[in-house]
This record gives C-alpha cells, structure tokens and sequence, in this order.
C-alpha cells in the first residue's frame, strides 16, 4: 500500500516537472520572501550578473516577464508595457536585495528573455523539422500563460511575408557560426568569474580575448584551431598596441563589421560606455548640474572679460587725435602689416591690409569714427563680409570692394602682424609678428579658427579649377586640418538647451533630395562629430547640404550630380516597403531624364555607410565601400537597383535587345578603406566630396589618381569633421 502511494506521488510529481518546463515560477523564491529571506545580488566591476544568486534573479525575471507581457508585444520600448515593467521590477526588488541603478539592465534583460521565449515558441510548435511554418493548436501547458487569442495573432505574426523575410535573412546570418559560442546559458559575466575562482587571481576582469576563446571550448576542452589562429593574433596585437587600444584587440583581430555598442567577447550587459567608467560610483545628476553650472559660469565670466576689454579701448580712443602709439601699445606707431576682422554673427578674419596709427589721420578728409583706426584692404579674405564702417566716398560696402581702398576699422577688430603672400619666408623678408594683440588670449584662439576657415573655404572653392587646369597626375595638397571649428562650436553649444534636448532645424530645400523638409539635428548629431562616433543620418544629410551650398550650386554641378535621400533609401526600407524605395527613386530619375547626371546615395545596411554612385542614362552603378564587401553582399539592394534602372528605361521608350536587357554595369571601385569600425560614414562622405572636387562623371575602378590612397589619414577624416563644424557655425545652429 505504502509502495503504491509513493508511486503515485513520483508520476504526480513528475506530471508536475513536465508541465512546468518552459513556465518556471520560481516558487522558492516567493516562498524565501514570505520567510522574510531577501537574496543578494552581486554584479562584477563591468555590470554583469554573477553568482551567488545571478541565475537564480535571470529566471525569475524571465518567469515574471511570461506571466506579465503577452507574447504578442513586438515593441519592447512600447509606452503601453510601463505599467507591466513597474510590476515586475517591484516584484524584483520584494524578492531580491538589488540596487535603483540596476532597473536599466534588469529591463533589458526582460525584453531579451521575452524575445527568447518568442523564439522558442515559434521554433518549438511552429515549424516542422524543414523550417516549414505549421499550423500549431496552443499547447496545453502554456494556456495559463498564452490566451488563445494571442496565439491567433502570433502566428498571424509568423505568417507575415515580411516577418519571414527578415526571419529568413536573420537565421541565414546565424545558421553556420565561424566561431560557435559553446558554454550554454553561463554567459560571458558568469564564465569570467569561474575563470578568476578557478586560477584563485586578485583581478577584477579578464580580457576580452581570453574570454572568448574561453567560451569556444567544447566538452572536449580543446579549441579549434580557427579560434586558436584568433587568440594568436590577438596576443600579437596586444604586444603591438598601447594599452588605450586593448579593448579593440578583439574585433581587429576577427576583422568584421561591428554594430555600434557592440563589445566583442564581454556579453551581455557591458558597452563602451561602461568599460569607459571608472571605477567608484558615477556621478549623480546633481553633481553633473553642479559642473555645467560651473563652466556657465566660467563661460559667462570670459564673455563678460572681453567685452570690458573692448569697451576700454573704445574708452582710450574717444580722443581722435591721441590715437598713437602711446595709447595703443600693441599697435605700433606708424604703418603695420594687419588682419582684419569681424565680431558677428561670430567671431572671424574678413580680409588683411595695413593699419595706419599715425596722429592726427584723416579719413577721406573726415575725422575717423570713434575707437577706429585707418586701414587699407590689400586681401579679401571672405568678399561679401559687410564693412563696419562703409565708405561714403567709394560707395563701397564689403571687403571685396574696400580692397586697395582706406576704410575705418573698430581698434579692437585690428591684429597686427602677417607676412604678405608676395614676401620670401626666409629669416631676411620675413616681417616681424606680435605676439600681443587688443583681443584676449580666447580671441586670439577664435582668430586662428577664422584663418583657417577662410584658407579650407577658399581650398574647397577652387578644388575643381585647380585639378582641371593643372592636369598633373598628383594628389592634391591640402593643408592639415585642425579642431578649432569642433572646439569653437563646441563652445557655442554650451550655451544653448541643445545639451539638455533641444534641436534645431536645418533647412534642406526641393533641390537636394527632391522634397522641401526642414532636417531636425540635436545633441547627440552633435557629440557623434565631437566624440569620433559612428555617425547618423542627420549628419550625413547635413553635411550633404553642406556640399550642396558649397561646392554643387557655386559650380554649376547641379545640373550634373544629385543625391537621393538615405533615410528613403536604404536596407530596412528596401526589405520592409520595397515599393515606396522604388517610387521615390524612379521619380528623381524620371525628372532628371533628359540630361546625362550621377546620383549619390549614401546607403545604410543597418550598421555601416556604403555609396552608391548610379548614371541611369548609361545604367551604370558605382559601388564604393570601404570595408572591400562588393554588392553580392547586398542582394536585394542591388535586385531593387536594377529594377529601378529597367523601369526607367521602359518609360523613356529605350529599345534594347533581349541579351542587352539585363546589361546594367554594376562596378566595384578600389576605393580607400577603413582601419576600424567607426570611420565607414566619414569615408563615405569623402568619396562624395573628392568626386564633386574633380567633378567627373566617371569614377575610375582604382578611383581618382588624384586622391587614391590605401586609406584616409586621420587629418583626412577630421577635414570632413571641421567642414561640418565650419558650415554649422555658418548656419547658426547655437541661436
């Protein structure tokens, strides 16, 4: 009798275990805080969960986010969840000891565990052994879980063309692993812990590499070769690099794109952002107000400087007939070699001439204004800059047309000291600089930042007519870049609500992407540029409004060259609305039909920047991308180009033989190439300019002899960083 109870117990129980795979409750923890027992949670120098007890907080988040979140949520991020997430983080904080801070990775461990539960769904009841979607009831032990009204929709869901689409891209992408992860559910947090206990180390953290061939050894404890030949070069590079490098070993070593934020061979919970921390508490949003109020202050306090500055030389040049050398002790007595410039809309150099700081001087037989002196233009550094004071006698209102003429000029706008482009630099013509000036020493900094954008404005102007005259087969020099546009404007942004979330809108008008729309551009646009991050489509579009101001419209290179937008053409939309990517792209082609044009367009497949050059009249396709992939890559880009290319051929009435049909050129260009996962955007951008500079319609298979090169240099790169800066300031973002 005895024997027949306790085997009724066991397949009870057994019943129990089998119903409950897959819906665990985690009954011993509630059980525990009905006890009064409140488990602990530890976390390693990096964010990460690890023992005692991150097991046991990982399940019983996912127990809580299956009985809390209908499996039917495909958004995550969906404001609607906010009541569900306050739920299941209370539940966490009842059951386990765990700090406010941590609620951030606890989610996003939630929304993981929910699409590993999704997945698990679909693969377990929803497919046969081939991958063939089946037509599944609910399964029974999940109906406490699952109504049957949400299983309707998730495999509605499932059915979708488009969610096929993309489940098939997705598991082809991960159906055969060069390096397959083989430590199960440990995760990378857990495995590095058991590595530190086993080898009984003080540190804290080991590195990146070393975890990952870790987490490739199989049962048999050997690794593979291939795995092997990575942690050998990584080891190389590791000896090779300075330690500020180390954390990149990993992905140098593999040689693959990156997603942005992805830290290779750390797993889940550890970003750049957190590997950048240093160790102690980070700081609180009222020590970080503290420190922005402080450099406000700072700020406010230079400002306040040079404006006394400024009105006591106004003050010392109320006398006209004193202004000589005994008041102006930085402007000598007599006739100086100078730089003009100009205060607003922001402070910069307008043009260079001479200063006349002789007693008693007349101007056009008139007395000079108050605080001025006479100066005469020799070179007009930017031309249609307005004069402070015009000349009545001249009729003459810019600098252009001051040039060879004496203007009045505001005393504290005057810097002595340039050599003449007609004098030797040798030490016998060389004219002596003054190393003090009216102007602060900030002015003075902002004073260089204008040289150099009148020296890049002048060089990008001409860049065309330069190669064209000269006809030489060499690299065009430029002049080395430096970071005083990123600096000046990084400033400027200090003193705005951009920081704090505000954004300002640049104007992009019908010419540069076949629409009129006003381009948003916020903080974080801002911090891609200063920061050396992967940039966003809004710095791309910007920037291309740049090249449209600057170098398309002043050469006549519109009627030539155009731009197709990124954010309507590109990978996502392309598998997603295929047919709203064609009818925009037609449409600019079909405009444009009766002339011979190249079209960039800057394409996105979803984490890296790629260009696209097409001349739809010879139907040829330029593809230039600077991690050497070529379009195979991207099979339905290239599927919906060449529709695109058919289409516009038939409505322009083009005949063509049946072998010619399919004749659309696709050319893959030798084009420079990226040393990292970061520049692809900047480089991008670059192949755009260094084809309006030359202007042709024809881009060579080893590119441009003028510009080829094996990669940009990081002077190149930040070139395209300080236009961008310079043609902000010039828009005036920060007002």
């Amino acid at each position: 009798m005895a024997d027949d109870q306790h085997e009724e117990v066991s397949k009870k129980v057994s019943a129990e275990e089998e119903i409950r795979r897959g819906i665990t409750v985690m009954r011993r923890v509630v059980q525990g805080r009905s006890r009064g027992i409140i488990l602990d949670v530890c976390w390693n120098n990096q964010g990460q969960l690890i023992e005692p007890n991150g097991r046991t907080l990982t399940s019983f988040i996912g127990a809580l986010v299956r009985n809390e979140i209908p499996i039917t949520c495909d958004d995550w991020r969906n404001k609607e969840l906010n009541e569900s997430k306050e739920k299941i983080w209370s539940e966490i904080k009842r059951c386990f000891n765990i700090e406010e801070e941590r609620r951030g990775f606890c989610m996003k461990l939630a929304g993981k565990l929910l699409r590993g539960f999704r997945t698990f769904l679909s693969s377990k009841f929803l497919k046969d052994a081939d991958g063939n979607f089946v037509d599944a009831e609910l399964p029974k032990k999940y109906e406490s879980l699952i109504s049957a009204e949400e299983w309707e929709a998730f495999k509605s869901k499932r059915q979708d063309p488009v969610f096929q689409r993309i489940s098939a891209t997705n598991r082809e992408r991960a159906s055969s692993p060069a390096y397959p992860y083989r430590k199960g559910r440990v995760g990378y947090g857990r495995l590095e812990q058991s590595m530190l206990q086993k080898e009984e180390s003080s540190e804290t953290s080991l590195p990146a590499h070393v975890l990952w061939k870790e987490a490739r050894v199989g049962k048999s404890g050997v690794p593979q070769e291939e795995v092997l030949h990575v942690y050998q070069k990584c080891e190389e590079l590791s000896q090779s690099l300075s330690p500020d490098d180390t954390k990149g070993i990993l992905s140098r070593a593999l040689d693959v794109p990156e997603y942005s934020g992805r830290v290779r061979g750390k797993g889940f919970g550890v970003t750049p952002t957190s590997l950048s921390i240093k160790k102690g508490k980070a700081p609180s949003n009222r020590e970080l107000h503290a420190r922005l109020e402080a450099m406000q202050a700072e700020l406010d306090a230079l400002r306040r400087e040079r404006e006394a500055s400024a009105s006591t030389v106004y003050r010392d040049a109320s006398d006209k007939n004193s202004i000589n050398c005994t008041f102006q002790p930085n402007i000598p007595e007599g006739i100086s070699h100078c730089q003009l410039y100009l205060s607003s809309p922001y402070y910069r150099m307008v043009g260079k001439g001479k200063v006349h700081n002789v007693s008693g001087v007349l101007l056009h037989t008139r007395e000079l204004p108050a605080g001025c002196l006479k100066v005469s233009v020799d070179i007009a550094v930017e031309p249609n800059a307005a004069l402070p004071y015009p000349s009545d006698d001249s009729d003459a209102t810019t600098v252009h047309e001051a040039v060879g003429s004496f203007v009045a000029w505001p005393t504290n706008l005057i810097c002595v000291g340039y050599e003449t482009p007609t004098k030797s630099k040798s030490k016998d013509n060389a004219i002596p600089r003054h190393t003090e000036s009216t102007v602060s020493r900030k002015e003075l900094q902002e004073n260089e930042v204008s040289n150099a954008s009148a020296q890049q404005k002048k060089e990008v102007s001409n860049a065309s007519a330069r190669v064209k005259s000269s006809g030489a087969k060499k690299t065009v020099a430029r002049k080395k870049p430096t970071t005083k546009y990123r600096s000046c404007l990084r400033t400027f942004l200090e003193m705005t609500d951009i920081p704090t979330g505000g954004v300002r809108n640049v104007h992009m008008e019908v010419g540069i992407f076949g629409f009129d729309y006003d381009q948003m551009i916020g903080n974080e646009d801002f911090m891609q540029v200063f920061g050396h991050e992967e940039i966003g489509v809004n710095v791309v579009n910007t920037y291309i409004r740049f090249l449209y101001d600057k170098l398309m419209r002043p050469n006549g290179l519109d009627e030539s060259f155009g731009f197709l937008a990124p954010a309507t053409v590109n990978l996502g939309l392309i598998l997603n609305r295929p047919d709203t990517v064609t009818e925009y792209v037609l449409r600019i082609l079909m405009d444009n039909k009766d002339a011979e044009k190249l079209f960039f367009i800057p394409f996105n497949t979803g984490g890296h920047w790629l260009l696209l050059a097409i001349n739809p009249i010879r139907e040829i396709v330029y593809y230039l991308d600077s991690l050497g992939n070529d379009w195979t890559t991207y099979p339905d880009m290239k599927v919906l180009i060449d529709t695109v290319l058919q289409a516009f051929r038939a409505q322009r009435d083009i005949q063509t033989s049946r072998r010619g049909a399919n004749s659309i050129t696709w050319i893959k260009v030798a084009c420079p190439q990226q040393r990292n996962q970061i520049d692809c955007g900047y480089f991008m951008l670059r192949f755009m300019r260094d084809t309006l500079a030359l202007g042709r319609l024809m881009i060579p298979t080893d590119y441009f002899e003028e510009f080829k090169c094996a990669f940009y240099t990081k002077d190149q790169v930040d070139e395209i960083k300080e236009e961008w800066c310079q043609f902000m300031i010039e828009l005036n973002v920060f007002s």
